[in-house]
């Protein structure tokens, strides 16, 4: 199998887009709900890409699958964190579409990702398992 560049994993673009995408929406938030919540949802939301990068970078594919799996559970810490500013009047039903899209969208490449790693290489040569793309998926509006 030849080595994949971090930037080239579709996956990890996307959990880039999202983390940017909280901190914009959190920085317009004032004082008191920026550090009650959006600390720990901009927190949440960075480590998803975090932790796909850390695994990428590990010696042995079960770490870089271990890392996926807390990826995927910042990924879940996310949409909880965006559930509480929506029910909290702190984001609003445009933005929570387009995050809550982005998070469904990511966690389904992300899934694809985890199911690739340690696989044959005559497996991986498929660009759909490689690099997470989900082209079959053309209902997400993200």
């Amino acid at each position: 199998m030849s080595y994949i560049p971090i930037d080239d994993l579709e996956v990890y673009k996307l959990a880039m887009e999202i983390g940017e995408e909280v901190w914009a929406v959190v920085g317009k938030w004032d004082r008191f709900p920026k550090d009650a919540v959006g600390s720990q949802f901009c927190e949440a939301s960075d480590s998803i890409a975090a932790n796909i990068a850390e695994g990428h970078g590990r010696f042995h594919y079960k770490e870089n699958k271990n890392f996926c799996f807390y990826a995927r559970g910042s990924l879940m810490e996310t949409k909880t964190w965006l559930k509480k500013s929506h029910s909290r009047g702190l984001v609003d039903a445009e933005i929570f579409s387009r995050i809550n899209s982005m998070l469904a969208k990511c966690h389904l490449m992300l899934n694809k990702y985890i199911k690739s790693i340690g696989t044959s290489g005559s497996q991986l040569r498929e660009p759909d398992v490689l690099y997470g793309n989900i082209e079959h998926i053309k209902d997400l509006p993200y």
